[in-house]
Formats: C-alpha cells, sequence, structure tokens
C-alpha cells in the first residue's frame, strides 16, 4: 500500500484534480464520442446491506449479453469474498482490504471506507480506460454493502460525481420487497431513496427485489393510495407510527415522480421493465441534470475568469499601472484601497490638510503623486 499511494500528499489534492477534469475541457455527456455513437448508460447499484444489489448485478449482466448488448462491469466493493460475475475492473486487483485494516488499525467499515479513498485517487485511470472503449452499451457498477459508506463518504461522493459529470447516469436503489412488508421498514426505505436523489440530483429507479418471494403489488398501492398505507401503519401499531404516518405525507409528492420497478434477481423477472425505466431515466438525464451541469461549468468558468481578472488588477496597482476594470467609468478602481475615495472636482478631507482639486488635470497630478509613493 506504501509503495502503491505513499507519495499522496492528500486525498484532497487528487479528489480535486478529478473534479477539475470533468469540470473542465470535458464534452458534455449529451455530445457523441469520435465514433458519433451515444456514451454509454452507467447504471449506478446502491441498496441496503442484504437487499440483493451483487445478485441483481449479476442477473442484469446475463440478460444483456443474452440481449447482444456489451455491458462493462465495475465492482466497487473491497469486502467481498467473490462475486457471481467477471468484473473488468475490480477495486479487489488495487487495494487489499484487510491489509488496509491491518496497517491502519481500522474496523470493517474503516477499512471500506479507507479503500475507496486510495482508489478514488486513482479513479481518472479508470474513466480513461472508459474512454478507450468504444463499443459499450452499458456500464454496471457495484458498490459496498454498507449503503452509508459510499452515498455518505468523500470517496463515494466524488467517484458518483466524476462519472455522472462524463456518462448518462442512472442509480438503481435496491429495496428488500420483503423486507418491506413492515410498513416502517418501507418508509425507511423511502427516506433512504429520497435523500439519495436529492443529494446526487440524478435518476433514481427504485427496485423492488425478490419478487419470487414476496410481490411487490402492495407497495405499489401503499405508495398510490395512502389511506392504504394508513391501514397497514393501523395493523402494525408501534411507537414510530405517527412519525411514519407523518412521513407519508411529506413523501407523497415525491412518490408521483418516482419510478418503481419489480425485479427478480432469481428467476430474471421484470428485467424488461427496469431496462424500459432506465430509458425514461436517461431522459431525464439529459433535460434536467445535463442543463444543471452545464450552469454549474458556467458558474466556475465565471468565478475564474473573475478571480483572474481580480489578480491581474492587483498585480498592476503593484506595479503603479493604470487599470480600468470593465464597466467603471472612472479611474477609481486603479487606486490603492486607502486613496479610493478621491475623486475628481472633489473635496477631500486629509488627516493634516484639506486639498481642493480645481481640474481634472490636477487631481491625475495627485494620483500620479500618491502612485509614486
Amino acid at each position: 500500500i506504501n509503495a502503491e499511494y505513499g507519495e499522496f500528499q492528500t486525498f484532497q489534492h487528487y479528489f480535486k484534480r478529478i473534479n477539475l477534469r470533468m469540470l473542465g475541457t470535458e464534452q458534455s455527456p449529451k455530445e457523441p464520442n469520435d465514433a458519433g455513437k451515444p456514451k454509454p448508460v452507467v447504471i449506478l447499484t446502491l441498496g441496503m446491506a442484504g437487499s440483493g444489489k451483487t445478485c441483481f448485478m449479476q442477473r442484469i449482466n446475463a440478460y444483456l449479453h443474452a440481449k447482444e448488448k456489451n455491458p462493462y462491469v465495475i465492482n466497487l466493493d473491497p469486502a467481498v469474498f467473490e462475486v457471481p460475475y467477471p468484473a473488468n475492473i475490480d477495486i479487489r486487483d488495487s487495494v487489499k482490504y484487510k491489509e488496509v485494516m491491518k496497517q491502519y488499525q481500522l474496523g470493517p467499515n474503516g477499512g471500506i471506507i479507507t479503500a475507496l479513498n486510495l482508489f478514488a485517487t486513482r479513479f481518472d485511470q479508470v474513466l480513461s480506460i472508459l474512454e478507450e472503449k468504444e463499443d459499450l452499451d452499458f456500464v454496471l457498477v457495484d458498490t459496498p454493502g454498507q449503503i452509508e459508506v459510499f452515498t455518505w463518504s468523500a470517496s463515494g461522493t466524488i467517484i458518483s460525481e466524476a462519472i455522472a459529470r462524463s456518462y448518462p447516469t442512472v442509480i438503481a436503489y435496491i429495496v428488500d420487497t420483503v423486507r418491506c412488508t413492515n410498513p416502517h421498514t418501507f418508509m425507511s426505505n423511502m427516506l433512504y431513496a429520497c435523500s439519495i436523489m436529492y443529494k446526487t440530483r440524478l435518476p433514481l429507479i427504485v427496485v423492488m427485489n425478490k419478487t419470487d418471494v414476496v410481490d411487490n403489488k402492495f407497495v405499489v398501492d401503499w405508495m398510490e393510495d395512502f389511506e392504504t398505507f394508513q391501514e397497514a401503519l393501523d395493523a402494525n401499531p408501534s411507537y414510530s407510527s405517527n412519525l411514519s404516518r407523518s412521513m407519508s405525507l411529506v413523501l407523497d409528492e415525491f412518490y408521483k415522480n418516482l419510478r418503481t420497478v419489480g425485479i427478480s434477481a432469481v428467476t430474471g423477472s421484470g428485467c424488461t421493465s427496469f431496462f424500459s425505466a432506465v430509458e425514461e431515466a436517461v431522459k431525464e438525464y439529459y433535460e434536467d441534470y445535463v442543463p444543471y451541469l452545464e450552469e454549474l461549468r458556467a458558474a466556475i468558468k465565471e468565478r475564474r475568469e473573475g478571480e483572474m481578472e481580480q489578480q491581474m488588477s492587483k498585480l498592476k496597482v503593484d506595479r503603479g499601472e493604470e487599470v480600468q476594470l470593465e464597466g467603471e467609468p472612472d479611474d477609481r478602481s486603479s487606486l490603492p484601497p486607502s486613496f479610493s475615495n478621491y475623486e475628481e472636482g472633489d473635496e477631500e478631507e486629509d488627516e493634516e490638510e484639506e486639498v481642493q482639486y480645481e481640474d481634472s488635470a490636477m487631481a491625475e497630478a495627485s494620483f500620479e503623486r500618491f502612485r509614486n509613493t
């Protein structure tokens, strides 16, 4: 680990490098690549531990191959022992999870976060590899089992934003349908889905997994009919029932724009519906996220230009040169701050005497004396 990452000073330095690369000269995701083909769609898989993310990844990977599509699979879970799909890029090949825990004396979650941090410092190389691939249709990204490790960590944010700024990205939030038969667990999952969507600003699809065990129709009914969910809460009374009842009213508007599909990672049922939802989510990405991304780039560019103009103005002032800022009708901006109150034709009171400037020529001569001193 030291040999591979010892030269790094801070993670923030390389995170900044990746962000500047994505917000700099990179072309917009809506533009075609050199071959004229649209960029591949990235499906970022998130979900609670035990919801079936890895099995879902294996199922949609097999489905795409059966449809003669070309997926590219990335595994970002450093602690998984074995994955049931062939990973093109695997974090375990770059960072040894157990060695990280041993060397830095960390627990399981701390080891995962540190491994992601180390991998994120080289994530620009992952993007470079993706850019070299010409015939990709989808990029499937599997994340760690502990959802909070990826969702709320700095490295997880950097990775997700870097991908979204380069490729059309859709979040697949995997939900365990069996556990959601409890209305309180269902409400917790919906709150998490809502927080992820508003944090990332990316299109989100709620994937109700394990429909081969329990059908997801009851979830759809709860989301479409408030009273049906209230009846389920009444049937499962607890101290949190009032909170769940109140939150369901808050999330009612959230449900209206939420895509929900049922799928079984075991049987493969629902894959067609899922990819139909992906197509709709990609349209939303182009309509909502790309304009937001362009506004962000424009704001950063404008801020940089303003900072550069201020630095050049300060440099000219230090060198005693005339400075005329855009939009300023006079030469006040060229003066040091202590003399910025002097104007042509105005009476100004100095600490020792009062000077009356009778014409602009005398004012210019006085300004020149100030510059020389």
